[in-house]
């Protein structure tokens, strides 16, 4: 079977090894005559992935012992709302760095919760770059946190240096760029991830969460909204998305195959620099979105010079068996998702096509 050419924003790109193994264990899981689908919560069979799934992922990213991991569901979103509810003070101030759409979301939910602050935003410029550590300036008032988005889908940009604060919790949603590249976790005081980009299928949002964190929840809230509530019960206080854990410690045990989080990041460099090298070769003709130095390697945004020629650009790419490269509907254009699964094949395929694609046209 020939596979497709997948660089959809998300839910996106599998391993394959990931999906055939899954295949291959669907009906009948480790022997026990069940799908994973099957399996109670409770079973053994089940706490063994979900320990598998957290063992590797502090083995992959290095995850001191005095942070927590979580699987949770809601995804990325319900987290915007979960994490003023936990950790804004009513006499503090949430910070907030605005570099796209998702951030931007993340901050309308905080306002609702409590006082919040805007610290850096470029979007006086579209939200082509990412600001600059001397751009994020602390105001006077005691600030709880300051949220970032690591890498913005929508608009290609991603954080290649991450603030530098000092005694302010640090906290990041990860969602599109997680273990894509080695990063220091204790640098940040939370990392949050919907899994559909580069950990696994929609409906799993992975928690990674400083221990000296749970000290500032208030004990009003909803008992699903605590995090200490999933805590305390390992992410088994209601039924957890089983299969989808399942398959996110299928694609972390991939991952180790791939030479870890270093192979990952060689691999991502090299298939973003295919895509990016026909953009400089022929920038009036691709037109990237994101500036140079805050080019994302996961979501590679560009226009052509036309709506009329990027429409036909789109056509004849879907024609040639490639999915997923329309930019998002708020701002339209091309867009190249190269998340870890997809492979480096698939890149070197779209950069032949746009090198002959543009023959046609110069």
């Amino acid at each position: 079977m020939q596979r497709t050419y997948n660089f959809n924003a998300g839910p996106s790109a599998l391993p394959l090894e990931v999906l055939e193994k899954a295949q291959k264990e669907f009906i009948n899981y480790n022997e026990t005559g069940m799908s994973v689908m099957e399996l109670s919560h409770r079973s053994n069979e089940f706490e063994g992935i979900l320990l598998n799934a957290q063992q590797n992922l502090r083995e992959l990213l290095d995850i001191p012992e005095n942070y927590e991991i979580l699987f949770l569901q809601g995804g990325a979103s319900l987290q915007f709302s979960m994490i003023p509810m936990n950790f804004l003070a009513a006499d503090q101030t949430a910070g907030y760095v605005l570099t796209g759409s998702w951030s931007e979301k993340a901050l309308k939910e905080a306002k609702k919760m409590g006082k919040t602050a805007v610290i850096a935003t470029t979007d006086e410029n579209k939200y082509r770059s990412i600001p600059k550590q001397n751009e994020i300036i602390l105001p006077k008032d005691t600030l709880s946190y300051l949220h970032i988005t690591s890498n913005n889908t929508i608009f290609g940009t991603q954080w290649h240096q991450y603030p530098e604060l000092d005694g302010i919790d640090l906290i990041a949603d990860m969602s599109s760029d997680i273990l894509s590249k080695k990063i220091d976790v204790s640098k940040f005081s939370m990392i949050y991830a919907g899994a559909q980009k580069n950990l696994g299928p929609s409906g799993v949002t992975l928690v990674i969460l400083k221990k000296e964190l749970l000290d500032r929840i208030p004990d009003q809230l909803p008992t699903m909204l605590d995090y200490r509530t999933h805590v305390k019960s390992n992410s088994l206080y209601n039924t957890p998305p089983t299969f989808g854990i399942y398959m996110l410690s299928l694609v972390l045990e991939w991952v180790k195959t791939q030479g870890g989080l270093e192979g990952i990041e060689q691999k991502n460099h090299e298939k973003a620099a295919l895509i990016y090298n026909q953009m400089d070769a022929y920038p009036d003709f691709y037109r990237p979105h994101a500036e140079k130095e805050s080019r994302s390697l996961m979501n590679i945004t560009f226009t052509l010079p036309s709506e009329e020629l990027t429409q036909e650009f789109l056509s004849q790419a879907k024609e040639a068996g490639f999915v997923g490269l329309n930019g998002h509907r708020s701002i339209g254009g091309c867009r190249a998702s190269a998340y870890n699964a997809v492979p480096l094949e698939a890149c070197q395929a779209l950069a032949h096509f746009m090198e002959t694609f543009r023959k046609r046209f110069l």
